[in-house]
């Protein structure tokens, strides 16, 4: 929402000129003049303070009609992790048999309060349990090739088979051996310049592409996993690995057709639906009546416009693509500012081809 505190805008706005880091983030300047707005390191040139307004989110300057500035690419670089949370994340993946402890931190220099801090902000979980899910996924992935649980547990860096037990069971809800041909969920994060995003995937492919405050995402996460009969973990793999850089791609205006497998759970009027949805050409439009039409269902408009609002996955199941007969924007999980956004970014690319 607009920052309307008297107070709040004259410390927003001295933190603007003095390009203050500690509030990078914390609000979002939206210059009435030029229609931009910036987050508070913006090395362009500084607005007057009668023209300028302050959000507390980029989704709500977004809705108010402003663009990211392409200077300080505020939807990016709010997001991005710390240098000091980037070290940490490091350290992790460079030395999975070792437990980063805060002691181990201190010695990088990195400071454990403001990691602690940025995952509790950014994933809801602490550092500590990220880093558990990190390690019992690798052992999850080896246990799936080599299938044996006492070199598994210390090739993970656990001392002994009691505790890799009790906890590989709390997070993959099944021991060891009973985990061997089940089949997980991972669950990463990627930022684009309309905001980060959550990147879900199984060993089949991408199931969910989401921007991280789409409404009801909560709720998607539990249905999902109901769906699937699989637990949500974090880690990382080819396919996710594959989705961060055809969608960086895409924002680049590189890409216009993705070739990530993917994994959608649903009905099978939902994934008629969502087939439809990937026929639709780069920089096209569509309107749900002619959905409904493609699919030989023509009455079933409203069906259609619901399945289309249960895609789970954002951008490479173009759904933004798709308008009302009178030509309005209508019904998008991400807002109606970044539908907006998405179609004029693939009308300038197409043109250009």
């Amino acid at each position: 929402m607009v920052i309307s505190n008297a107070d709040k805008i004259r410390e927003y706005y001295q933190a603007l000129l003095t390009k203050d880091q500690k509030y990078v983030g914390i609000f979002y300047a939206g210059v009435k003049t030029t229609s931009v707005f910036c987050i508070a390191t913006c090395r362009a040139r500084k607005p007057k303070f009668e023209n300028v307004e302050f959000f507390n989110t980029f989704k709500a300057a977004l809705d108010a009609g402003y663009r990211p500035c392409k200077i300080c690419k505020p939807t990016e670089n709010a997001n991005e992790a710390p240098i000091d949370v980037t070290k940490a994340v490091t350290l992790i993946t460079e030395n999975p048999k070792t437990k980063v402890s805060d002691t181990i931190l201190k010695k990088h220099q990195i400071s454990p309060e403001m990691v602690r801090r940025w995952f509790k902000k950014h994933y809801g979980i602490t550092f500590q349990t990220y880093q558990r899910m990190y390690r019992i996924n690798q052992a999850f992935q080896e246990l799936k090739v080599k299938k044996n649980v006492i070199n598994t547990a210390y090739n993970t860096g656990y001392e002994s088979l009691s505790g890799f037990g009790y906890t590989y069971k709390k997070i993959i809800k099944n021991t060891p051996l009973e985990s061997i041909n089940q089949d997980i969920i991972l669950i990463n994060r990627l930022t684009t310049p309309l905001g980060p995003m959550f990147v879900c995937s199984t060993n089949q492919g991408i199931c969910l592409l989401e921007f991280v405050d789409r409404r009801m995402l909560e709720t998607e996460f539990e249905q999902l996993q109901k769906q699937l009969k699989m637990k949500i973990i974090f880690g990382d793999n080819n396919h996710i690995k594959q989705t961060k850089k055809e969608i960086e791609e895409y924002f680049q205006g590189k890409r216009q057709h993705f070739n990530i497998k993917l994994h959608t759970p649903g009905t099978d009027f939902q994934n008629n639906v969502w087939d439809c949805l990937k026929q639709i050409p780069y920089g096209k439009l569509t309107t749900y009546k002619q959905q409904a039409e493609k699919i030989n269902n023509p009455q079933a408009i409203r069906a259609v416009a619901s399945a289309n609002g249960f895609n789970r996955v954002a951008i490479i199941v173009p759904c933004h693509r798709v308008i009302g007969s009178n030509g309005e924007l209508m019904g998008y999980g991400g807002g109606l500012e970044r539908k907006r956004w998405l179609i004029e970014h693939e009308k300038k690319y197409s043109n250009q081809n």
